[in-house]
């Protein structure tokens, strides 16, 4: 029978609990599903300290499929983790089976050091004894206004703050990189909740980054909270082909 596992690695903010409504869903499709939370968020946030840095992202993930004996890997990163999982498949090829990237940072096709972002100047400073950015009503607002409800309580009552330092140091993939197949979900509506023509002129943008199938979705950032049906839907679908 052939493997389907599928490891979920959350973006800023976030942890495991964040796919707490696509897990089910995958699994109904006989997908063995492994939520990863990062160092320092989620129910690892008692870990959080200002020398959380990409290497210990990298490592969670690393030693997650090691100690959980995982091959034949859907290596799913949503948000800033696209940066995650391009270096955990640079340096572990041979148990990848596809990298899927939700909404997500994707590397360009060079061995420079890449992907440094200023989270500071989008989100705001770092508050007095944080380690990290807040997760705020504005910042979801912003990024996914399609959040409502107690879906939006939910995603502020658990998120943590963003460790700096995940969005601030670059990374630097290998020619090993080239050879992981890869697949793309992008989210399609703007600030104000608005579809956007400035996102469609991204998404053309990254054209020639991308080197596998892609599919849109009308939604904000966290298209797992707002929309989990249609991203399981095209998770397969992207998964199969």
């Amino acid at each position: 029978m052939q493997s389907k596992n599928i490891v979920l690695v959350p973006g800023a903010w976030l942890g495991a609990w964040v796919w707490k409504k696509i897990t089910p869903l995958l699994e109904k499709h006989g997908y063995d599903v492994y939520p990863v939370t990062l160092t320092g968020m989620g129910e690892r946030i008692h870990l959080a300290s200002q020398d959380i840095n990409m290497e210990t992202a990298i490592q969670d993930v690393l030693n997650f499929i090691e100690y959980n004996d995982l091959n034949d890997i859907i290596l799913v990163g949503h948000s800033f983790a696209g940066k995650v999982v391009s270096v955990v498949a640079d340096r572990i090829p041979e148990k990848i089976k596809l990298i899927m990237y939700i909404d997500a940072v994707i590397p360009e096709n060079v061995r420079t050091p890449q992907g440094s972002m200023d989270p500071e100047s989008e989100f705001g400073h770092i508050p007095p004894g944080f380690f990290g950015i807040p997760l705020t009503d504005k910042i979801i607002e912003e990024i996914g206004s399609d959040v409502k409800g107690k879906d939006r309580d939910w995603m502020l009552k658990k998120g943590a703050p963003w460790p700096l330092r995940l969005g601030t140091d670059p990374i630097v993939i290998s020619d090993k990189f080239d050879a992981v197949k890869k697949a793309y979900i992008f989210c399609i509506m703007g600030r104000g909740g608005k579809t956007s023509e400035e996102i469609y002129q991204k998404i053309k943008n990254y054209a020639d980054r991308l080197t596998g199938h892609y599919k849109t979705i009308e939604t904000g950032h966290w298209p797992m909270v707002t929309k989990p049906e249609e991203l399981v839907k095209y998770m397969i679908e992207l998964s199969e082909k």
